[in-house]
């Protein structure tokens, strides 16, 4: 059985265990052998030709977990794809774009989804596994994938017949560098004078005169997209869509990507969001591995029968099991009924922000109760969640009285300087088997905020507002930045945590899996964006979510497998026959 080494560069802190803790532990070492030698970016460094099992003290002591010794399956016999370094993450395989259809990406981060499409992209040229050859020529990928349908593109692709575009996931980015207003922006990348129909698709028109550096990140999501489809290409490549859309948006961004596939372009989506995904993609690709050691990419499946696969974590065609246990959801909304307890209540508030008015009616909260809040962007979901934490204040009607509360905001802002076990100090005294351990953060612990992926900070102050002593707990967008798994680790987790504690929590978010998998009830947002908001609710969740997907346009059925929700295809017989009977959130 093959084995690699790999050492996390971002993780080694020579500095932070004493001045290489591993080199100087290494049994190979004190042997004379250089097993782990300093590299010339002043990391430790691995020669995988000399390191053996023994290695592992040396992936035990790392106090920053940076070390990884892993046997690979004995199935994979394929040359790698690209390696970072000697001793670094290695990609085996390439999803393979499929004319007139739109290829699903799935997999944990760090598996090398994005690697992987940057390669396709042209953005990263591959090496074949050797960071010391020079880079592969289009002659070696064809050669590779030959008697593949990779083999097909990649003779596309030689003779230039492949044109792609590329919508990043890092759009802060684009942002940033960007000046001008956003049409200014478009118009020097619309060639073919489809800006407009492509603004109106995508509801961009209102902002089109508006500084690109003010607009909001949802906002900014769909102008890169926009940026992306205005360029003529066969192949467009999409990393993360969804992120910063809500519900409505996700799914005419969903409709959109999918209207264009057909037989002269493929595309290629990256997506957290089951139900967007589901909506949009006709095949799926399965990335599986060991996050930040290695990452192959599963042959495509129909959409249905891979995510189904992903939820099992086997590849039965494969004989591969990629993760030890299965995802499974409830099977009813009539078994989620609102607690008897009630823990507090809010009176009848208002709140006006320049030009926008939010107006809130009474409502209440239950012991153990876990309510979800959905709603559009710009609605004044999180303006609510302000007041009731007490961050703003009401022009009218008074916030919650006599109880403790904890709050986890939109935007994180946190002590960038401190390492992680200081910051969680109190989470990790009284909560480490509960919330700490399931949401796998103790690798993190000597890591300074400032240092860790979007990921990896939302685990951390999710466990750091779960953690304190608090009757409520206010969670704004926590689904943010994480994977399809880590989104429902956090649920289950929130969920265990209302059960066992008595804590109640709120959770404002837009990933319909998540809410559907730990919500009790729905409070829902309505009005117009940006000018005024009201909520509804708390509704039982047959209820709320009915309020919800009539605004949206879309059923949602359970799949007979996994007991996940499903979007019904629109107009097809069961959508109709939900749409009449008017229950748009099970069959």
């Amino acid at each position: 059985m093959k084995r690699i080494a790999v050492i996390d560069k971002e993780r080694c802190n020579p500095v932070g265990c004493g001045g290489y803790l591993c080199i100087k532990k290494c049994p190979l070492n004190r042997m004379g052998l250089e097993a782990i030698v300093v590299g010339p970016d002043g990391k430790a460094q691995i020669n995988e030709e000399v390191a053996t099992d023994a290695c592992q003290v040396c992936v035990n002591i790392c106090p920053f977990n940076a070390i990884h010794m892993v046997k690979l399956p004995d199935q994979l016999t394929k040359r790698p794809m690209h390696r970072y370094s000697r001793d670094g993450f290695i990609l085996y395989s390439l999803p393979t774009p499929i004319f007139g259809k739109v290829l699903g990406i799935v997999g944990v981060n760090g598996i090398g989804k994005s690697t992987a499409i940057k390669i396709l992209a042209g953005v990263l040229k591959p090496n074949l596994g050797n960071p010391d050859a020079k880079e592969a020529a289009v002659d070696d990928l064809i050669k590779m994938f030959k008697g593949t349908e990779a083999q097909i593109f990649f003779e596309k692709v030689k003779k230039n017949q492949i044109t792609l575009s590329y919508k990043p996931q890092e759009i802060e980015a684009i942002q940033r560098k960007a000046r001008g207003t956003v049409k200014e922006l478009l118009k020097k990348i619309d060639k073919e004078g489809k800006l407009g129909r492509i603004a109106e698709q995508l509801e961009i028109t209102p902002i089109l005169e508006n500084d690109i550096q003010k607009i909001s990140g949802g906002e900014m999501q769909r102008v890169a997209i926009a940026a992306t489809v205005l360029k003529q290409a066969s192949l467009y490549i999409f990393d993360e869509p969804s992120s910063y859309l809500d519900i409505k948006q996700r799914f005419k961004v969903a409709q959109f990507i999918k209207s264009l596939a057909d037989e002269n372009t493929a595309i290629l989506v990256i997506e957290h969001d089951l139900i967007a995904l589901d909506y949009m993609a006709d095949l799926i690709t399965i990335m599986y591995g060991k996050e930040k050691v290695y990452g192959i990419a599963s042959q495509p499946k129909p959409a249905k029968a891979g995510i189904n696969a992903y939820l099992e974590g086997h590849l039965r065609e494969d004989n591969v099991r990629f993760r030890e246990y299965k995802i499974g959801f409830s099977v009813s909304s009539k078994d989620k009924k609102r607690r008897k307890d009630q823990l507090t209540s809010w009176q009848p508030m208002e709140k006006k922000l320049g030009k926008f008015h939010l107006a809130t009616t009474e409502g209440s909260v239950h012991r153990q109760e876990i309510i979800g809040i959905v709603g559009p962007n710009g609605i004044g979901k999180t303006t609510f969640v302000k007041l009731l934490a007490g961050i703003e204040k009401p022009d009218k009607g008074a916030p919650l009285q006599h109880i403790s509360i904890s709050y986890k905001p939109q935007a994180i802002a946190v002590p960038e300087e401190k390492t992680v076990m200081e910051f969680l100090e109190e989470a990790i005294k009284k909560h480490t088997n509960d919330v700490i351990n399931p949401l796998n953060i103790k690798d993190l612990y000597n890591q300074k905020l400032s240092t860790l992926s979007g990921g990896e900070l939302q685990r951390v102050v999710i466990a750091h507002a779960l953690g304190q002593n608090a009757d409520l707990v206010l969670l704004d967008e926590p689904s943010a930045y994480l994977d399809i798994e880590q989104r429902l680790i956090v649920a289950k987790v929130i969920r265990h945590l209302a059960d066992t504690t008595g804590k109640s929590i709120l959770v404002v978010d837009h990933d319909l899996v998540f809410l559907d998998f730990l919500s009790d009830c729905l409070i829902v947002f309505e009005g117009t964006p940006a000018r005024d908001g009201k909520e509804i609710g708390p509704l039982p969740m047959e209820d709320g979510m009915n309020a919800l997907l009539r605004e949206v346009g879309i059923t949602l059925r359970r799949e007979e497998a996994s007991g996940r929700p499903r979007t019904n295809k629109p107009g097809s017989v069961m959508d109709r026959e939900q749409k009449d009977s008017g229950r748009l959130y099970y069959s």
